[in-house]
């Protein structure tokens, strides 16, 4: 039986009583499962007597095992039956006598109730972006570097170019000068196919600790097409004039996605801003680790541990400030998430069962993997997650569509 003592915002403290018959059943469980580990002298593992077992391990361990076990096992029945949500708990009294059956009290931090603002009067303060004609030149621009070709020349390399190299080892390369490090640059900007340059090696410090001879075999420039309506063609554009027209509607579709996701960024902040809800402290806490978990990852791509980056913060006076920043930030995505809950909660969306396969494939697609590979992989728990992120998204969109 459970009962709730008190409540006050996000913590519950909640009483559980377990009768005398289930405490007797689920020692002798404890029993049962230890006998099959534990070695007794003179019996099989296994075979030895109950009595014999417990006389070996001592009562009173046994009982501080028992006690964690009920909780371990009733715990769970009692926020259902009670109708809580935990996101943490811990034991701060119990009782255990004999033949009196087990009582604890636990303090449970529930999952905060959120109460959102009244987000039909919100503003967005989004300007819609323009698509001017200089963008279309630029992006006409982009489009013939896109198409550009690499053709040798019987001159100097220059700025831009691509040469194609081969050191003393027999190794041949190409090398965008456009990409090259400054000292590799150096050495080979002015030079002819045919000619030979010593191209230096640095160290970490940027000090030159030897040189290579580098054989240049042939330089290439770009060569853009012209902007004409043979190029037009190629796009398949009917003309030159059809293709500008291309461009500039591919430029608005972008520039009107992009102002919906600005619109729907700036209404998620708002929202989150607006919350009224409690937040339990191991909510928090756990952002906090996830944040510091990708950080880590990140960091380790770069060969750098986080007790390395976090040393460094605190030799320069700077990790009380990122401890700050790390809690702000975590507080942050605790609301937003808690926000876009509470209006898929109100909104509803509605989502069809084509809508959501078609949505599945193209997840899956991005991965690279097979519809079958993915929902495999995902397992019921994580598609139940997608689906609820999904329509949270979708309540974002709908409640962005009803605002001016």
């Amino acid at each position: 039986m459970a009962e709730i003592l008190e409540r006050s915002g996000y913590l519950v403290k909640v009483r559980v009583q377990v009768p005398a018959e289930r405490v007797q059943k689920s020692y002798e469980g404890l029993l049962r499962d230890l006998a099959k580990r534990v070695r007794v002298p003179g019996f099989r593992p296994g075979k030895a007597p109950l009595k014999v077992v417990e006389a070996r391990l001592g009562r009173e361990a046994l009982l501080e095992d028992l006690k964690e076990r009920l909780v371990e096992e009733t715990y769970p029945e009692a926020v259902r039956e009670l109708g809580l949500l935990p996101v943490a708990a811990r034991v701060v009294e119990q009782e255990l006598e004999e033949g009196q059956g087990f009582r604890y009290v636990a303090e449970v931090e529930n999952y905060p109730e959120v109460r959102l603002p009244n987000w039909r009067e919100f503003t967005l303060e989004v300007e819609a972006p323009e698509v001017t004609e200089e963008m279309v030149e630029k992006a006409l621009e982009e489009l013939r570097h896109r198409y550009a070709e690499l053709v040798a020349v019987e001159r100097e390399a220059r700025e831009g170019d691509h040469l194609f190299v081969r050191t003393e080892e027999g190794a041949e390369f190409p090398i965008d000068l456009s990409k090259a490090l400054p000292h590799v640059k150096e050495a080979l900007l002015g030079k002819k196919a045919g000619e030979v340059v010593m191209v230096p090696v640095l160290n970490e410090k940027g000090e030159k600790v030897r040189e290579v001879r580098t054989e240049v075999l042939e330089v290439k420039t770009l060569e853009l097409p012209a902007l004409d309506e043979e190029f037009a063609k190629t796009l398949e554009a009917e003309s030159l004039e059809d293709l500008r027209a291309k461009v500039r509607e591919s430029l608005k579709r972008q520039a009107e996605r992009q102002y919906q996701e600005a619109r729907e960024r700036a209404f998620l902040e708002k929202l989150a801003e607006g919350i009224e809800a409690e937040i339990p402290p191991s909510m928090l806490e756990a952002e906090e680790r996830h944040l510091l978990e990708h950080l880590a990852e990140d960091l380790a791509r770069q060969g750098v541990s986080l007790e390395a980056y976090l040393k460094a913060l605190e030799d320069r006076g700077e990790l009380e400030k990122f401890r700050e920043d790390l809690r702000q930030e975590a507080l942050k995505r605790v609301k937003r998430s808690l926000a876009k809950e509470q209006l898929a909660e109100e909104l509803k969306p509605e989502l069809g069962e084509e809508e959501w396969q078609a949505y599945l494939q193209a997840v899956a697609r991005s991965y690279g993997v097979s519809l079958q590979e993915f929902r495999r992989e995902m397992g019921e728990r994580g598609l139940a997650r997608l689906k609820a992120g999904y329509l949270q998204d979708k309540a974002v969109k709908e409640a962005v569509a009803q605002l001016l």
